[in-house]
């Protein structure tokens, strides 16, 4: 039966967070069409890793920052959100007594990821931390993604990797993080007493928050109720990397190395990573060379994938036990005629394989002429072509320990 006219059905009530996603949903359709219009398609080629970076104030975000680029070897400066806001592009919002809110933030910050100087990879200090940008975000890694497919096959594949997203936490406790504040305070108190006094050197500034404990506990616990609760919620979207901030900088660094430090299942898709996980692990590739070798691999299980399975085949199955056998030396030689290596893809896609797993391979191609036959009437030697490769397998031997 429909609802009396004098009495219409309720509606739905609409949610707090419904109305943040719609909002996301808005700015960044209207973001990326400027970035559409302003760029091209073919030009929007952003990053492929991606570490966005957020902690409790005095969690030690500044002095980490480095450390965390070198252990991931990233070589671009991070974007810090907050030095965006007084970039001249934003003094120029301002100027036109515009606020600088989500929208324009978003707009800001994938200005600046479109510079070639983060092409390897970028650390964002201070994003997201509201619903909103927590969303955007979202939304923006599925545009990569839908340009990583678009381009994948075409001749700009390189420019459009498919992205990897980590989300970094450093956190403290509200004592600690009440504790530091306060010492920066100090700290800055002590270095603008010294430039009064001798005039050398430049006052820094001293922000109130940095003076006044139940202010700093004000800070601590707006970050807990906004950034921390933005970042918690993308754990199950992205690479997440909650690092304990609280102990002295060496351990720190412990702490953030034992989080970034290579690992094949968190930079691999799945099922790249099940094709090679039973080849053993020797050591750690460099930094550039990881980065390189993991966008090949993806290739060949995207573009070459049977191929790729019986290569893996062929190491497991053939290789592995000659390379067993030599584990006291640490050097394998192998030859053979399979066809599988008539294919110059083949043969890459071996060396590639036996890098990520921490060996270093190397082929020579021989070729010689095999008598078959004589010719009986001219007594002419026939022969076939013989193509043999000749590989070897280096990775670090096995230690003999002796007694005296």
């Amino acid at each position: 039966m429909d609802a009396p006219a004098d009495n219409p059905a309720p509606k739905a009530r609409t949610s707090a967070a419904d109305l943040e996603i719609k909002d996301a949903q808005l700015i960044f359709s209207a973001v990326w069409a400027d970035i559409l219009e302003g760029h091209g398609r073919d030009n929007l080629r952003f990053p492929r890793e991606f570490i966005w970076l957020g902690g409790a104030p005095g969690a030690g975000k500044g002095t980490n920052t480095p450390f965390i680029a070198d252990t991931r070897g990233i070589t671009a400066p991070p974007i810090v959100i907050s030095d965006l806001l007084t970039t001249p592009q934003a003094v120029e919002i301002k100027n036109q007594g515009k606020m600088v809110g989500d929208r324009e933030v978003i707009g800001l910050l994938l200005e600046e990821l479109l510079k070639q100087k983060y092409h390897d990879g970028v650390i964002v200090d201070g994003f997201p931390r509201t619903t909103v940008q927590v969303e955007c975000l979202k939304m923006f890694y599925h545009a990569m993604l839908e340009l990583h497919s678009e381009y994948r096959s075409t001749p700009l594949a390189h420019y459009f990797r498919k992205p990897m997203f980590r989300i970094a936490l450093l956190f403290v406790s509200e004592e600690v993080s009440v504790l530091r504040q306060i010492k920066r305070g100090k700290e800055k108190q002590d270095h603008n007493r010294e430039v009064a006094e001798s005039g050398i050197g430049k006052p820094v500034e001293v922000r109130v928050t940095d003076l006044d404990p139940d202010l700093c506990r004000n800070r601590y616990r707006t970050f807990k109720e906004t950034t921390f609760d933005a970042l918690q919620s993308l754990q199950r979207l992205f690479h997440f990397h909650f690092i304990d901030a609280e102990g002295n900088l060496k351990e720190v660094q412990q702490n953030i190395l034992r989080e970034f430090t290579y690992q094949s299942t968190l930079e691999l898709n799945q099922e790249t990573f099940e094709l090679i996980r039973n080849i053993p692990v020797a050591s750690q590739l460099t930094l550039h060379a990881r980065q390189e070798l993991v966008e090949r691999l993806e290739r060949y299980e995207e573009d070459a994938k049977p191929l790729f399975q019986r290569v893996v085949k062929f190491i497991e199955e053939k290789m592995m036990p000659i390379i067993r056998a030599h584990s006291i030396s640490g050097h394998a030689q192998i030859n053979t005629e399979d066809e599988l290596f008539d294919d110059p893809l083949a043969l890459r896609i071996m060396i590639d394989v036996f890098s990520e797993r921490g060996f270093h391979a190397s082929v020579d191609i021989h070729r010689m002429d095999v008598p078959e036959r004589v010719n009986p009437e001219t007594w002419e030697i026939i022969c076939r072509t013989k193509r043999v490769c000749r590989i070897e397998v280096r990775y670090q031997p096995s230690e003999i320990r002796r007694g005296h």
